[in-house]
């Protein structure tokens, strides 16, 4: 049976990747020049972190619930933080290009 403490902390760990995902998809979009290098950068690295912190949230600290597949984990903890951190990022903040303060790089 599943507790609620599990449950809660679990909510809490797909925040903290939502979280990640976005910050780790502003950082990207921020640093790099190309059109699409944000994206793979963001499709390829943030997932593989996220995956990380799956297998140390999960499997060290024994937070979770089964969700009867690895496909099924896979999709709650690391595809739908990863859908929400990236539509977060590029639909509701604002894009690098209309702030006129920022440094110049040198």
């Amino acid at each position: 049976m599943v507790s609620v403490v599990n449950l809660a902390l679990m909510g809490v760990v797909i925040l903290l990747h939502t979280l990640l995902a976005a910050v780790m998809t502003r950082f990207f979009r921020l640093r790099l020049k190309t059109q699409w290098g944000y994206v793979v950068y963001s499709l390829f690295l943030i997932p593989l972190v996220l995956f990380v912190s799956t297998l140390v949230f999960s499997g060290a600290f024994g937070i979770g619930v089964d969700l009867g597949s690895t496909a099924a984990a896979l999709g709650v903890m690391i595809g739908m933080p990863l859908a929400l951190g990236f539509t977060i990022d590029t639909l509701y903040v604002p894009p690098p290009e209309e702030f006129e303060n920022l440094p110049e790089s040198q």
